[in-house]
């Protein structure tokens, strides 16, 4: 969409360049993106730490992780240019005077620039700072430019509706709208952003896309990891916070939307508001029936047993905290009238597996009516990790000389196409140093979404679950899953 725009002089400033988002993902994103000259030609990253450092040892640090994380080889010509454009900043979140002298740091890189430059603010920090650092970039004036000036903020946005509803509020005393990136990587996954390419670049499937030919649509998101070192972290957060309103809630949006008039940023944002609208509110008293929690116990993975959620570092022993959630949602509109849309994500399980399936329904009518058994419904399966790839299922005749029938998959490849893919950070950084809103959430879809698993969320939260754990790690999740499924005559593939 911007892949003729001219990137203007932009100085990044991270906010937590010393942790680990910023040394696996964000450093290795802006590296590849120098190597494919997709960088500015003015461009500094200024690197923020509490710690007193000098600019040669963090570049080392730098350098350490990137021949760790980075999807390019580190070569010596490579590092050399990109290195000299990443600078180490002492600077204490909370002192004013930081962002003072902050401010006269970039004002030396505009020196240089020749120009005002764009600034891009990452704030690759727990929740809790958000407030004391917005207040201080607007004190500072910091971010004054709302043409040139943006900053970029993680997950989890909030931790309920009405806590998303005041950080919103709260950013728009210092920002426009249009200043604020809400991140969710999972957006800018390739086979992820594919759906929109799919659906509305084929005249083949856009008349089929709706209640009267889908049965249904499942989205699964499943990690074979646990909690591993963010234990504090996920006792506060959980499977539906965590992964449903955000990630799985956005890849439904792309799944249900409808056609956008344009691929214009706030047009693509307001069809993704419509979804996140229609979808039908479920009761209090019916949160049992639409939604299925469950924690991992001990289990195998991949061979090797595993200890279970209770046992993880940080965890309390009695812990109530979700590691697995699968949700039933309707949409109330006329393209998906009574179509169930099944949502699952869960860690410690069988294996790593993201995908959608979109199931068609089966023919009302069969010219191979005495073998109904042979026949399978079409089936389009879009794999986002780890394998990438879009899957049609449908009947052929088996070879040879009786006329018995076989499902075959037609598959477009995305690795055989190109085997190296960007991260999707580097596409997410990219569109943010272009200004391109597009794969960033908008605060009204923020609040909606939470809105959408507010019942949800205040149940799970209001009523101890005495069964957990109650799936072992390495299994597909609790059995009433599978029950939330069957009975609409489905399961899950």
């Amino acid at each position: 969409m911007n892949e003729n725009k001219i990137l203007q002089p932009t100085t990044i400033v991270i906010f937590g360049a010393t942790g680990d988002l910023a040394k696996r993902k964000l450093f290795p994103a802006f590296y590849n993106l120098y190597i494919d000259g997709r960088m500015p030609k003015g461009f500094n990253i200024v690197a923020l730490g509490r710690a007193d450092n000098t600019d040669e040892h963090f570049r080392g640090y730098i350098k350490e992780n990137l021949e760790h994380f980075s999807r390019k080889k580190v070569s010596s010509e490579d590092w050399a240019g990109f290195q000299a454009h990443i600078t180490y900043f002492q600077h204490q979140l909370d002192e004013e005077s930081s962002y003072e002298a902050l401010q006269k740091k970039l004002q030396s890189f505009d020196a240089v620039y020749g120009v005002r430059a764009n600034r891009l603010f990452y704030l690759s920090i727990g929740p809790d700072f958000i407030t004391t650092i917005s207040n201080h970039i607007k004190n500072t004036s910091l971010a004054a430019d709302a043409k040139k000036d943006r900053i970029i903020i993680e997950k989890p946005f909030g931790h309920n509706k009405q806590s998303a509803i005041e950080l919103n509020s709260l950013l728009a005393q210092t920002f426009e709208e249009e200043q604020i990136y809400r991140i969710d990587h999972y957006l800018g996954k390739e086979t992820v952003q594919n759906i929109l390419a799919f659906r509305f670049g084929n005249s083949i499937f856009e008349p089929l896309w709706d209640h009267k030919y889908i049965e249904s649509v499942q989205i699964t998101v499943a990690e074979e990891v646990g909690v591993e070192t963010r234990g504090a972290f996920y006792e506060q957060t959980g499977a539906l916070k965590d992964m449903v309103q955000n990630h799985l809630l956005q890849i439904l949006c792309m799944v249900a939307m409808e056609p956008p008039a344009s691929l214009e940023s706030g047009e693509i944002r307001d069809r993704k508001v419509d979804v996140l609208k229609s979808i039908r509110r479920i009761p209090s008293d019916q949160v049992d029936h639409y939604a299925v929690r469950g924690q991992y116990g001990k289990g195998t993975v991949n061979g090797v047993q595993v200890k279970g959620y209770r046992q993880e570092d940080g965890i309390a022993p009695d812990s109530n905290t979700e590691t697995f959630a699968a949700v039933k949602f309707y949409l109330d509109n006329e393209r998906w009238q009574g179509v169930p849309f099944y949502v699952r994500t869960g860690k410690k399980m069988k294996e790593k597996h993201s995908y959608i399936t979109i199931q068609f329904k089966p023919l009302p009518h069969s010219t191979f009516s005495d073998s109904p058994h042979l026949l399978s419904a079409n089936r389009l399966v879009i794999n986002i990790q780890p394998m990438m790839d879009i899957r049609l299922q449908f009947m052929t005749k088996k070879p040879g000389l009786s006329l018995v029938l076989q499902p075959v998959e037609m598959i477009f490849d995305y690795f055989a196409c190109q085997e190296d893919t960007p991260e999707a950070y580097e596409t997410l950084l990219l569109d943010a140093l272009l200004g391109d809103l597009t794969l960033f959430m908008r605060s009204d879809q923020v609040e909606e979404a939470w809105d959408v698993v507010t019942t949800i969320q205040e149940a799970w939260e209001n009523n101890k679950d005495s069964s957990f754990p109650n799936y072992k790690a390495g299994s597909w999740g609790p059995e009433d899953s599978n029950a939330l499924v069957e009975r609409q005559g489905h399961s899950w593939v």
